[in-house]
């Protein structure tokens, strides 16, 4: 079990102070006590406390070693000796933060540095750097579109593109995931001029671990003339030759306008970024409030993400390895008769009958020393329970092995879904 303190017990006393409550504290309070009793007793999802990283994909939590697949960590650079390098030499230098924002006195060479290595990475003229992927959504969705624009966003868009897309003021409608038939419906019944008009996909979906339909979905936007965003996310690092994502896996570069992601993923740190072609976009950092208002990221941050994109971009061999690794893994789960979401990838998810089963099998692979991610409504598409995996270049065949060990010798005691 986790730390005690991370689990605040309930009972009477605690049951008749929330009856007292009223308005916004009642609210939150039925909330929390909702989000407690969906998992019952036993090790709660939302409170798992790592207590040591032992490398990309190694830990120890609660007092037990376990291998880590609900890691973003595609290609392990967060542990990288390059990257660690650059970033003490940037923390050494230039101190651990910029203390305020980019328009402020944050704006330091290595942002500048960094932004022109996004830049040359995707082949464009520019780029914004973000504080965090979800910033970077919100300050490129936000600062495209406002008042009188309309979004049209794919119907299994994170979090991140439905909240900016809220807060943009535009109106904002989602079409059938991956489906460029619906796509160019909402388009033809568009009551604004299709240049006011902004689509929004995703390159990799990272729940069910499924390809967008980039290609297929921007040729409909374009033909409708209206402007395209991709988020690679996930795709960043994973596919493409050269590792710039779904969008150039698919040779779809000359229909995107706009491309968004985040360093919190293949690149081992945090912050996020657009990329763009359009000269008359560039005023776009002046619009993007998540930008303007947002204190920019720590040196040695930029410079281990400026490090991990140059590895990124030269070794070819290292998405390889990743790609070996997760096709072999993913075989052998549907060789046990487990139910992926998607075609084999790096990240996946394996369908579950309902809540129990899955926190049952969920604890159960804890318990064995395998961490993953269990997902549960409304935070996934179609109401599905499913336990999210992820495969890392850093995980070794005997991870592998173990992990798809303890898979099987589940099946013999759980239904499988």
């Amino acid at each position: 079990m986790s730390d005690s303190s991370a689990h605040p017990e309930s009972g009477p006393d605690t049951v008749a102070a929330t009856g007292q409550l009223t308005g916004i504290l009642r609210r939150i309070a039925d909330f929390g006590a909702s989000v407690e009793g969906m998992f019952g007793e036993g090790d709660h999802p939302a409170f798992i406390q790592i207590d040591r990283l032992d490398g990309p994909v190694h830990a120890v939590i609660d007092g037990r070693k376990t291998t880590l697949f609900g890691t973003n960590s595609y290609l392990g650079l967060n542990f990288d000796p390059r990257c660690i390098a650059a970033s003490e030499d940037a923390l050494r230098r230039w101190g651990t933060g910029s203390t305020a924002s980019r328009v402020a006195s944050g704006n330091q060479n290595g942002h500048v540095v960094l932004e022109s290595t996004i830049a040359d990475f995707y082949g464009r003229p520019d780029a914004i750097v973000f504080s965090t992927g979800f910033m970077a959504n919100l300050g490129t969705i936000c600062g495209l579109a406002s008042q009188g624009d309309l979004i049209l966003y794919d119907s299994h868009s994170h979090a991140s593109i439905i909240d900016a897309c809220r807060a943009s003021g535009a109106t904002f409608k989602p079409f059938r995931h991956n489906d460029p038939a619906d796509l160019d419906r909402l388009l033809t019944e568009a009551t604004v001029p299709a240049s006011r008009i902004l689509v929004v996909m995703e390159g990799l979906y990272s729940v069910w671990g499924d390809v967008g339909a980039v290609k297929d979905l921007a040729t409909v936007a374009k033909r409708h003339g209206a402007l395209v965003l991709v988020d690679e996310a996930h795709g960043m690092g994973l596919y493409g030759e050269g590792g710039r994502g779904v969008t150039e896996a698919q040779g779809a570069d000359h229909l995107v306008d706009v491309i968004v992601g985040t360093f919190s993923k293949s690149v081992g740190v945090i912050g996020g970024f657009c990329v763009t072609s359009h000269p008359a976009l560039q005023p776009l950092r002046f619009l993007a409030r998540a930008y303007l208002y947002t204190a920019s990221l720590p040196p040695a941050v930029v410079a281990s993400a400026r490090t991990a994109i140059g590895i990124i971009k030269t070794d070819t061999a290292l998405r390889a390895e990743l790609w070996r690794k997760a096709e072999r893994f993913c075989r052998s789960v549907q060789a046990l008769g487990y139910q992926l979401c998607a075609e084999p990838g790096p990240v996946g998810s394996i369908r579950m009958r309902g809540k129990a089963q899955g926190l049952d099998m969920w604890r159960s692979l804890l318990a064995r020393g395998i961490y993953v991610n269990l997902l549960i409504p409304p935070a996934t598409p179609g109401g599905k329970v499913l336990l999210r995996f992820s495969v890392s270049a850093a995980h070794t065949d005997e991870d592998i092995d173990t992990f798809l060990g303890v898979l099987s010798d589940l099946t013999k005691v759980a239904q499988i879904a």
